[in-house]
């Protein structure tokens, strides 16, 4: 993962500031960077989000194909995810510097949101042990600045909620074979229902506490970090310790609850922005500050409408 060189004096500094709960941007320990989102921005998917987070740029899109369900699970369809590292993100990506991280993005991502508690799966099958919808996540990082796990989750969940999959048709003729036929019209399609896709809180141990959405600078602070993809009703689906330092049992704890807290109050606003978005009939890029534990959009803009305060 991407890596920034910092001395021990600049270590010492960014330590006593997150004791203070001052961090070198003003953030408090709980606090997120500026956040953008836009969705419906690839035209060749069927949904597709871009977020940028701080400096972390993160480009999503997803494309339902039909294919075969799994043997375990006949009767639900299921999720593939790639993730690109693009070299334009940091030099460490270039030539295959990128390709371990990506493996394990994607199999971080695989198993917090490819299972039945987190997507509809079932709304995916098509005939049962025959054809399942597949829905096939590309992630590009187009820019790194720390804190990727957060940023992608979040522009999945709006890629997901953006996502149109084509109404299906089964007919069968004189012999019993079975023809599908896909509806040409965009707005006969089926939605996912996201609102329990969760949203990843990644907390970073740094001294004797615990930060939010840790740039580069205070990654290279840190023991250790504890990955936690909650829903929106605060439930958790999926931990994980990453780093090569240790936590105990008290930091596991604080971290854990802290991580239900700010990723709960993730969910609310930024799917009540989604859904404006869609009631509105633009595309739109949002802007949001975080404030405590809210999330509150600053302004909303579009290339075919007045600026909105």
């Amino acid at each position: 993962m991407a890596a920034v060189q910092v001395s021990e004096a600049e270590k010492v500094y960014i330590m006593h500031g997150v004791r203070d709960d001052l961090r070198l941007d003003g953030r408090g320990c709980e606090d997120y960077r500026h956040m953008e989102i836009e969705t419906d921005v690839v035209s060749n998917t069927d949904g597709s989000a871009k977020i940028s987070l701080g400096h972390t740029d993160v480009l999503v899109g997803v494309k339902a194909e039909i294919g075969k369900p799994k043997a375990m699970v006949p009767d639900e369809g299921y999720l593939e995810f790639f993730v690109d590292c693009s070299a334009n993100a940091t030099p460490e990506f270039e030539g295959r510097g990128g390709e371990e991280l990506g493996v394990e993005l994607s199999n971080t991502l695989y198993k917090v949101f490819n299972n039945r508690q987190s997507v509809d799966l079932r709304s995916l099958c098509i005939c049962p042990g025959e054809n399942c919808w597949v829905l096939y996540v590309d992630v590009l990082l187009l820019q790194c600045d720390g804190n990727l796990f957060d940023a992608i989750s979040i522009a999945i969940k709006a890629a997901l909620f953006n996502t149109r999959i084509p109404k299906v048709h089964i007919s069968e003729d004189e012999e019993g074979v079975k023809e599908i036929e896909l509806s040409d019209d965009p707005y006969d399609c089926m939605r996912l229902n996201v609102e329990n896709v969760p949203c990843i809180v990644t907390l970073c141990k740094i001294g004797h506490r615990h930060v939010v959405d840790a740039t580069l600078q205070e990654k290279a602070c840190s023991v250790a970090s504890l990955l936690i993809s909650v829903t929106h009703r605060g439930t958790v689906t999926c931990v994980r310790k990453m780093g090569g330092g240790s936590l105990d049992p008290e930091s596991i704890f604080e971290m854990t609850e802290a991580g239900k807290r700010v990723g709960k109050a993730l969910h609310a606003p930024l799917m009540e922005l989604l859904q404006k978005e869609e009631s509105l009939g633009a595309v739109f890029i949002f802007y949001f500050s975080w404030d405590g534990v809210k999330l509150t959009p600053v302004s909303s803009r579009t290339s075919r409408l007045p600026r909105v305060i």
